[in-house]
């Protein structure tokens, strides 16, 4: 009966330990109550009422290894048959029921806890505790049933239950330890299966002799035939000779080293030819299998189409262009050689920097903002930049930047190849120096001459001043030729060039057409064509002084002149082809008069520069012979009457009588007299104040000199004046400098400066003209001022124009808070003063009270105060 209870347990407990379910242990309570039944349906009857049987081992194991539930159904069905068969020793059965749910269930308990295992002794233990509580129960049975019972149950139950629970308890263990490791095995198989099946490489297990064992592919077209074709077959039925050798080499050396192996090799497969790459690891299968190995191929043609791009890249990475790959940040992460060969910065130098490592700074801003916009609009850009290398030299390159994108589209890196065009930069000056220079003399040829020349008419038709073309020959250059050779007369043509290029401002161009042909083109002369002719003129005399000169050419001693024509430049006057000729036909006539000598194309022109230069002659004598004498104007205060004069140049010409400023002062300053003139004016009217200084009568009069601005800013003026007024003993307050507001734009801090010096020593200035030019409360309040002259032209307009009445009474309420004077020039009628005096002024010059006039009789002058 034991026996079949152990078989029908195990088969119980094999079922029970497949799952954990709920439904699992009902089903192994119900088992192991029928095993109850089935052991109450053979008992050992000791007394009528009274069995045993071996239901307290069964469900003892219900418990300890089924659970509260299991034990718990097994129970009921043991303890509701055990009423069933009734007898006197029912309430002992049922307590036979409960003593081993409860001790086997407090078996589990300490057991699940790791405080007791399940164990040959243990076993033991726990079946002699539960028996002998078993025995003792019996003590419950009617008192004339106890002593027989004991005497027939006690030993064998002790003897065998106890046994038997060791026994059972340690095949059940077993059974589920068993079906653990038996389910351990089913869930490694399966894990391993899905991920065979999960991976995309080929497994493949080869025995020593090369023959296929197993055959695992996910994807059969990686393969010749499909898996179960090769199964059987020999690497030698399956691949080429050559890569059947290759893999028996693979096989023997991953046996008989019991290292891992490694092995490229490619196939043709249904998808083309591929490459794969396969490890290989022994596999230890025991007797009586074969050594094998488990082979894992993997498909690695795209890699390695990668690899080829890589080595490619690579290859063309260093290239003889240099390259640059930066982050989205423009911070450089790679270099090349050819790039420290250029720049000469080193690969640890650079990396890590940032592109502006290179800049050159010859580029503006805008230049940047425009190639980035063009990057991120188009993902590429190329064009020519200079850089800078590490000595700091700037060169010239060709940059292509392009912009490489991540998977989500963003920019993650820029590429940059460059090319050093320094040689080609250079190879094109060079072209170009030949197209458009001499070759000899560097100085531009015809063709460059007449592009500039159509620029020049261009801009004159633009500014409205006219310039000047001057064709140079050199006379009897021919000779030097034929006596000292070419070789000397090419040194001539240089220096020539030389003596050229610095008679004449940066903005002018000279060129040579060849032989010794020059010619000399000037720009921005005067607006007016008298004047601008004067200029050319002044300038072509300059140029034959320095082309009369020697010319030192080692121990030889050289003598040469030139002959030149002049031909104005004005849009107007035909196209650059008809200039060029004009100014050619002017050559020949310099020729003709006898060399050395400059004339122009228009004859009318040419007698009006020798006029002027006449005029100019003339000035310079008049100046030397005191020619030039002051006239005065006497300005009126409304209550005091004369209070001063302005002092006015004229010229007292021995031909041509008294002249005005009209007539000479704008040839004087073209002349560069201006500065003599103003200073002689200056001079006389210091020597004026110091003779009334000695006559009460005039004693207090100032005396207004105007200012050039060309005399102002001459660096010793300060002291040219300070000793003017030390030498002639004139009192300094009784000096006035007139300036206009047009003076002090050329340089209004060095102005500042030297007015204030002037104003410490007592010299007093006013602005004339005010009004007509740059008038700003700024300058009103830095310079050192006295006096503000309104001009003449809003005298003039006062009676009929309100506006002028406007600007005159502002000008006297500005002046009056600034505490300076005002005065009126130009004051012709007696309306003109009324309406002066109604709006605030009360100083006046003009025709109302006198003419310049000169010295007698401005010291006759009876003007009293005006009301």
């Amino acid at each position: 009966m034991l026996l079949a209870l152990c078989w029908l347990l195990s088969v119980t407990a094999r079922h029970w330990g497949q799952s954990q379910q709920i439904w699992a242990q009902c089903t192994a309570g119900i088992w192991f109550g029928g095993a109850c039944i089935v052991g109450m349906l053979m008992p050992i009857s000791v007394q009528d009422g009274v069995i045993f049987d071996a239901r307290t081992v069964v469900l003892s194991m219900a418990a300890l290894f089924g659970g509260p539930i299991a034990a718990g159904i097994a129970g009921l069905i043991a303890g509701v048959y055990r009423l069933w068969v009734g007898g006197l020793g029912v309430w002992v059965g049922l307590i036979n029921v409960l003593l081993p749910i409860v001790l086997g269930l407090g078996y589990r308990h300490f057991h699940r806890r790791g405080q007791i295992a399940v164990g040959s002794w243990q076993l033991l233990l726990f079946g002699l505790v539960l028996h002998g509580g078993v025995v003792a129960s019996l003590l419950l049975l009617p008192a004339q049933l106890v002593a027989p019972t004991l005497e027939q149950v006690a030993v064998p139950m002790l003897l065998v239950l106890p046994t038997t629970v060791v026994l059972l308890g340690l095949l059940v263990a077993d059974l589920l330890r068993r079906d653990q490791i038996e389910r351990a095995m089913h869930l490694s198989e399966a894990r391993l299966r899905a991920i065979t099946q999960a991976i995309p490489d080929v497994l493949l297990v080869l025995d020593e002799d090369g023959r296929y064992l197993e055959v695992i592919a996910n994807d059969s077209s990686l393969l010749q035939g499909g898996n179960q074709n090769l199964i059987g077959k020999t690497v030698e039925d399956v691949l080429p000779p050559r890569q059947a050798e290759r893999f028996r080499e693979l096989i023997r050396d991953t046996l008989s080293s019991g290292t891992p192996g490694l092995l490229e090799y490619s196939m043709q497969t249904a998808n083309g030819l591929k490459i794969f790459e396969v490890r290989a690891q022994r596999l230890s299968l025991g007797q009586p299998y074969k050594p094998a190995v488990v082979c894992l191929s993997r498909d690695i043609s795209e890699r390695a189409k990668a690899e080829q791009e890589r080595r490619i890249a690579a290859i063309a990475f260093e290239s003889q262009q240099g390259m640059i790959i930066t982050d989205a940040n423009n911070r450089i992460l790679q270099v090349n050689h050819a790039f420290t060969e250029i720049s000469g910065y080193g690969a640890d130098e650079a990396i890590g920097q940032d592109t502006s490592l290179l800049a050159s700074g010859r580029h503006a801003p805008d230049f940047y903002l425009a190639m980035w916009r063009s990057i991120q609009q188009t993902g590429a850009w190329q064009g020519e930049i200079w850089n800078r290398r590490k000595t700091g030299e700037v060169y010239p390159e060709w940059l292509s930047i392009s912009t490489v994108f991540d998977a989500q589209g963003a920019v993650s890196n820029y590429v940059a190849a460059f090319t050093d065009i320094t040689e080609r930069k250079q190879a094109e000056e060079r072209i170009h120096n030949l197209a458009f220079y001499d070759p000899l003399s560097g100085l531009p040829n015809r063709r460059l001459l007449l592009d500039r020349l159509q620029q020049a008419l261009a801009a004159t038709a633009r500014s409205q001043q006219y310039g000047a073309l001057m064709f140079i020959d050199l006379d009897n250059f021919k000779n030097i030729n034929d006596l000292h050779g070419h070789q000397a007369g090419d040194q001539l043509l240089c220096m020539v060039a030389e003596r050229l290029s610095g008679e004449v401002r940066g903005i002018n161009t000279v060129a040579r057409l060849g032989g010794d042909e020059f010619v000399v083109m000037l720009e921005d002369l005067d607006a007016k064509a008298e004047y601008a002719a004067a200029q050319a003129e002044q300038i072509g005399e300059r140029i034959l002084s320095a082309l009369g000169q020697p010319y030192r050419l080692g121990a030889l001693l050289l003598h040469s002149s030139a002959s030149i024509g002049v031909v104005l430049l004005n849009s107007n006057d035909g196209d650059a082809e008809e200039l060029m000729k004009r100014a050619d036909m002017s050559m020949y006539e310099a020729k003709q008069a006898g060399k050395n000598a400059l004339r122009f194309f228009d004859p009318r022109m040419q007698q009006a520069v020798q006029e002027r230069l006449r005029l100019e002659d003339e000035i310079r004598r008049g100046l030397t012979a005191g020619e030039f004498v002051i006239h005065f104007q006497p300005q009126i205060e409304r209550h005091r009457g004369i209070v001063g004069a302005e002092v006015l140049v004229r010229w007292q010409h021995p031909q041509r009588g008294l002249l005005s400023p009209f007539h000479f002062i704008g040839p004087a300053e073209r002349a560069g007299l201006i500065e003599i003139l103003d200073f002689m004016v200056l001079t006389q009217a210091c020597e004026q104040l110091a003779t009334w200084a000695k006559q009460p009568r005039w004693a207090t009069l100032t005396l207004a000199v105007n200012l050039s601005a060309s005399l102002l800013y001459q660096a010793d003026f300060v002291d040219r004046v300070l000793a003017l007024l030390e030498r002639t003993g004139a009192n300094p307050r009784l000096l006035k400098l007139e300036i206009t507001e047009s003076l002090l734009l050329d340089d209004m801090e060095e102005a500042v400066v030297r007015m204030r010096t002037l104003k410490q020593h007592g010299i007093r200035f006013s602005i004339d003209d005010f009004g007509t030019g740059y008038s700003s409360m700024a300058y009103l309040q830095r310079l050192p001022l006295d006096q503000l002259k309104i001009d003449q032209s809003f005298v003039r307009q006062l009676v009929d124009d309100v506006s002028s009445q406007t600007i005159i009474r502002a000008t006297c309420a500005l002046a009056t808070g600034l505490n300076l004077e005002v005065i009126a020039e130009g004051v012709e009628t007696e309306e003109q003063r009324s309406l002066l005096v109604a709006n605030g002024c009360n100083m006046f010059q003009g025709y109302l009270f006198s003419r310049p006039v000169p010295l007698e009789a401005f010291e006759a002058l009876e003007l009293e105060p005006v009301a």
